[in-house]
């Protein structure tokens, strides 16, 4: 049997952020790969849950690509949680005690530590929510309708 190739190589941060998007669902969650809550700030992965709880996911492939990371803390005023995503040959005693960790690969993920609930104000959960809805919304059209789409964005 011809062995199944994934057609389109990724990164491995955009690797965890499949395995972690796979993960979530199972759990009720949907999530959003790229997602911009405000200018300067682009996360890796935001994910709804089934009670609307907003929850960040920031993927590190490894120690230099989380020694880099100088705006996570600024993510933390636009989620419910924040978590980490890492694989398992990730050294998590650098990850601050206060931070989810998700242990994830390319296929799936498993929460090992929840991070800090500090739930978001009414009014930014609801502009957070319809950010969400509208980035995704935009993303399924772009897949249905691309010239639209760019057309749209020009």
């Amino acid at each position: 049997m011809d062995r199944i190739t994934d057609p389109s190589p990724q990164m491995p941060g955009q690797r965890l952020a499949r395995g972690v998007a796979r993960g979530l669902r199972d759990m009720g969650f949907v999530t959003v790969e790229e997602l911009v809550p405000a200018p300067g700030l682009r996360v890796d992965l935001m994910a709804l849950g089934p009670k609307g709880q907003v929850w960040i996911v920031e993927c590190k492939s490894c120690r230099a690509d989380y020694q880099a990371d100088r705006k996570w803390q600024n993510y933390l005023h636009w989620c419910d949680r924040f978590f980490w995503a890492v694989d398992a040959d990730f050294p998590t005693g650098l990850l601050p005690d206060e931070t989810g960790l998700i242990l994830a690969d390319a296929y799936g993920a498993e929460i090992m530590r929840m991070g800090t609930d500090t739930p978001l104000a009414p009014a930014r959960r609801k502009a957070v929510v319809q950010g969400f809805a509208r980035h995704a919304a935009l993303r399924l059209q772009a897949l249905r309708d691309p010239a639209g789409i760019i057309s749209a964005w020009a």
